[in-house]
């Protein structure tokens, strides 16, 4: 797989965890299937995940 940007991979570090926290606020005053609680906790992590694994990000020396 090719590596992405770093504003890519910051953008995508920034929506994963808007919607981690996103689920978790619906979660609180809304009851949500465990099904679509499951598939946003999901994506945020996979967005996440994403791109720390492809992004271009420098060693600390």
């Amino acid at each position: 797989m090719s590596k992405i940007t770093k504003p890519k991979s910051l953008t995508l570090i920034s929506s994963g965890m808007f919607i981690i926290a996103l689920s978790q606020i619906l979660s609180h005053y809304i009851e949500l299937p465990d099904f679509l609680q499951g598939l946003l906790m999901g994506i945020g992590i996979a967005l996440l995940l994403l791109a720390v694994s492809l992004g271009k990000f420098k060693p600390a020396r």
